[in-house]
């Protein structure tokens, strides 16, 4: 039997499974988190410890059919320059309850698109920023650039900011698919972005590229990885394009009958994937690629690697907090979002109270099954040692969940004295036995395909 034989039969095709970039993940979030208990988790952070900052901006000037992100379109600049006062003003609310001596060892600026904001702007955010938390030592300061959005002026704003790593969406660079999923960038465009990025001295570049896409083919992948590859990025995104029009409404702009078949989308992802290994960059979990010098490599290398809402870091950080509508936060504790809508938030923060409307406080074996889940993802293998040593649990019982998951993947996983391992050939089925370990209800939850 092939390998495309087997995992059809194990239902690779046909599954529609989470990303894993939190667990539990985000549909299981509830009321029970609100602005209160958002306020107490950050009061129990260490003093001079290093925090994460994530900065949601969520305005576009056009609004890509392929995104389901939580985003919004303006022409003009008016309710942006009111959204940053906003900012501001949470950004201070919460400089008054964080605790002594915090510092950033990453601030990410998210969207929507952020360079979207004009160089005042940027200079102001980055500055009631700074005013709360400095940079740790080391620090990364990333953003967001839609090379479509983004000049000179912008970029000298950001660069005198601090920022050192920017991370450029690429989705795909042939013309027909670009029009078919309403994101018209050129190559060129996006050749002088990066050009004009490291003119500054901004030598990490991270870039996204998705597989999926309608009028997709394995010619068409090659080429836009091979325009890809000639930028030099540090880390690539390799991610599965998520159809989910009953969740985003303009993805109902996309022609169903266009897209690829999930056994295509299996070859489209390992045309590109051979591409990236060809090109000497390291393979980094399910879906990301790095240089060899790169901190994920190094971070994958020592163990260290993580995931998170923006996919793998090398970030150690055991809080992060997110600012702005929709933004997620992830403390020790549980998670907080808040509001997504921008009218919600916008409402809480100039009453005072921050806007978070729903969360999850972890309980029972969430810790534990988070852990479980986020190493295989990582490192596709649990260390039965370290999890003994670090949770409550007895060498029965965790090898009661590695039989029930190789119970539901026979021959395709590996046990043994140290633990659970995938091996290469079943590593396309790595979201799915990571699944096995969740423990909440997926059946009414609605996920994206599992390759």
């Amino acid at each position: 039997m092939t390998q495309k034989s087997q995992l059809a039969k194990l239902g690779l095709f046909d599954a529609k499974v989470p990303r894993y970039t939190s667990y539990p993940t985000s549909p299981h979030f509830s009321n029970d988190v609100g602005p209160d208990r958002f306020s107490d988790w950050i009061s129990t952070i260490k003093p001079n410890s290093s925090i994460s900052l994530y900065i949601h901006v969520p305005f576009c000037r056009r609004l890509c059919w392929f995104c389901a992100c939580r985003t919004q379109g303006t022409q003009s600049d008016s309710p942006v320059r009111a959204y940053l006062e906003v900012l501001k003003a949470e950004i201070k609310m919460l400089g008054h309850i964080l605790p002594e001596g915090v510092k950033l060892s990453r601030l990410h600026w998210g969207g929507g698109t952020p360079t979207l904001l004009a160089p005042d702007m940027m200079t102001q955010l980055a500055g009631s920023i700074a005013e709360i938390a400095p940079f740790a030592p080391d620090a990364e300061f990333s953003v967001e650039i839609d090379p479509n959005e983004i000049d000179e002026a912008r970029l000298d704003a950001l660069a005198a900011a601090g920022m050192n790593r920017a991370s450029i969406g690429v989705q795909d660079f042939d013309d027909e698919i670009q029009k078919t999923i309403g994101r018209i960038q050129s190559y060129d465009i996006t050749r002088d972005a990066v050009e004009m990025i490291r003119a500054r001295g901004i030598t990490s570049l991270n870039a996204d590229i998705l597989y999926g896409l309608p009028h997709q083919s394995q010619q068409r992948m090659t080429e836009s990885v091979q325009k890809l590859l000639s930028l030099n990025p540090d880390r690539v995104a390799l991610y599965g394009y998520a159809h989910v029009p009953w969740m985003a409404k303009r993805q109902q702009m996309i022609p169903s009958e266009a897209l690829p078949t999930p056994q295509e989308r299996l070859d489209l992802y390992d045309t590109a994937r051979k591409l990236f290994l060809w090109d000497n960059y390291a393979e980094i979990g399910i879906d990301h690629f790095a240089t060899q010098t790169d901190g994920l490599t190094v971070a994958q290398q020592t163990g260290q690697l993580k995931r998170n809402f923006q996919g793998y870091t090398d970030d150690q950080s055991e809080v992060l907090i997110g600012l702005g509508a929709s933004s997620i936060s992830r403390f020790p504790q549980g998670y907080a979002q808040n509001a997504s809508a921008t009218s919600a938030h916008t409402k809480a923060i100039r009453a005072g109270t921050f806007s978070t409307s729903r969360g999850h406080t972890f309980r029972g074996e969430d810790r534990l099954r988070a852990r479980l889940i986020e190493v295989l993802m990582c490192d596709f293998r649990i260390n039965s040692a370290e999890i003994l040593a670090d949770f409550d649990i007895t060498p029965a019982a965790l090898h009661q969940l590695y039989t029930d998951a190789t119970n539901r993947f026979p021959e395709m996983l590996q046990i043994s004295s140290q633990g659970l391992y995938i091996p290469e050939k079943a590593r396309p089925l790595t979201r799915m036995i990571a699944r096995s370990f969740d423990a909440y209800d997926l059946s009414k939850t609605g996920h994206s395909s599992a390759i």
